[in-house]
C-alpha cells in the first residue's frame, strides 16, 4: 500500500463488483501468474473479525475462496489470475499489485 501511495500517489485496488473483479483478474493476468495484493485488509477490531478496504471506500462486495478469509492474524489479499477469487496472506510477502488512482 504504501509503495503504491508513495510511488504512484494511488490506493492498492478496492473491488465492489463482479465485474470489476473480472477486469482486475484479466488485466493482472497479462502481466504476471502470481497472485497480486489487492487493497482488503481482514483485521480483529473491538473483538470483531472484519474485512476494509484500504482507499476507505465502503465494503459492498466480496470473492472469497473458500475458508478465507482467515481470521487468525490480520491479513492483506491478493487476487487469483487463474479463477479470480481472493486469498488472505500474510501482509509482508512481495508480490505484483495493482495501483488504482
Amino acid at each position: 500500500q504504501r509503495y503504491c501511495q508513495d510511488v504512484y500517489r494511488g490506493q492498492l485496488a478496492s473491488v465492489h463488483s463482479a465485474a470489476r473483479n473480472q477486469e482486475l483478474q484479466k488485466l493482472a493476468r497479462t502481466y504476471t501468474t502470481r497472485a497480486p495484493w489487492i487493497g482488503a485488509v481482514t483485521s480483529c477490531r473491538a473483538g470483531q473479525w472484519e474485512s476494509r478496504w484500504e482507499d476507505s471506500s465502503p465494503w459492498n462486495y466480496a470473492n472469497w475462496a473458500p475458508i478465507h478469509p482467515i481470521r487468525t492474524v490480520t491479513t492483506c489479499t491478493t487476487l487469483s489470475t487463474r479463477d479470480g477469487l481472493w486469498r488472505s496472506r500474510f501482509c509482508l510477502q512481495l508480490r505484483p499489485f495493482i495501483c488504482q488512482y
